[in-house]
């Protein structure tokens, strides 16, 4: 079975409530989550936030609109993303964050069926990135998952789920997904206020003519409006991933 696991909390540092914030009248998490159920190979999705009371409106609007939640630590996010996985026993966990409302099925489907086809242990399209920042995928064999969580471990590792699987190649078998051309330029996560700016465009150009718009619809429209990818430049790429690294050296 394969369960995705969308990993999100009210409590951001950089745009606090960025998940609830609504685009087009409807939380951004709940976009992110409509695009996420058109993958075909994902057979279940969990919600997996925090038993922080900072997530309590959070874990409501998912389960109003019919998406299991779980919740877990605040802080040791790999235990909370073990703990939504456990109960449905899957063979592989699909990794999703929720600050990705511009997530693409397609895309999905792509990272699991070529992870699988490798035989990884591991595989994800962001660890040497040619895809837009945003459309993130990483696929785990759940008992690996597992094996990784009893282990002690670093902070950093405790807060980024994957990082001690992927940073041990001699280890497990790391399967690395790329695009046909590299668009790793560009920037369609949602850290900041700029990227926000970005995405709430992007939805307002696109989502009313067709709501299951692709990425190559947002690449036409960047085409035609080129100004609008310059909303959110110069931000740094897995900033929070590599704020955790530096501390860890200190």
């Amino acid at each position: 079975m394969i369960l995705a696991v969308l990993q999100a909390r009210v409590s951001s540092s950089r745009l606090p409530g960025k998940v609830l914030k609504p685009i087009l009248g409807v939380p951004m998490i709940l976009r992110q989550i409509e695009r996420i159920r058109r993958a075909q190979r994902i057979e279940r999705l969990v919600l997996a936030t925090s038993v922080d009371p900072s997530d309590d409106a959070l874990a409501e609007v998912v389960a109003q609109a019919g998406i299991e939640v779980s919740r877990g630590s605040l802080a040791d996010v790999l235990d909370r993303f073990v703990k939504a996985a456990a109960p449905h026993r899957p063979d592989w966990v699909v990794r999703l964050t929720g600050d990705c409302p511009l997530a693409d099925p397609e895309v999905i489907d792509h990272v699991i069926a070529s992870t699988l086809a490798a035989d990884a242990d591991y595989g994800s399209n962001a660890l040497e990135p040619t895809y837009p920042d945003g459309l993130d995928v990483e696929v785990i064999r759940f008992s690996v998952l597992e094996t990784v969580a009893r282990e002690p471990g670093t902070a950093a590792e405790r807060e980024h789920v994957t990082l001690p699987i992927h940073r041990h190649p001699e280890r497990f078998r790391i399967h690395h997904v790329k695009a046909e051309r590299d668009l790793s330029a560009l920037r369609w996560t949602v850290d900041e206020p700029q990227d926000f700016a970005l995405v709430e465009r992007i939805y307002q150009a696109l989502y009313p003519a067709n709501p299951a718009f692709t990425t190559a619809d947002i690449l036409a429209l960047l085409g035609r409006k080129p100004e609008l990818a310059s909303l959110n430049t110069g931000l740094q790429r897995n900033e929070g991933l590599a704020k955790s690294l530096a501390a860890e050296k200190s």
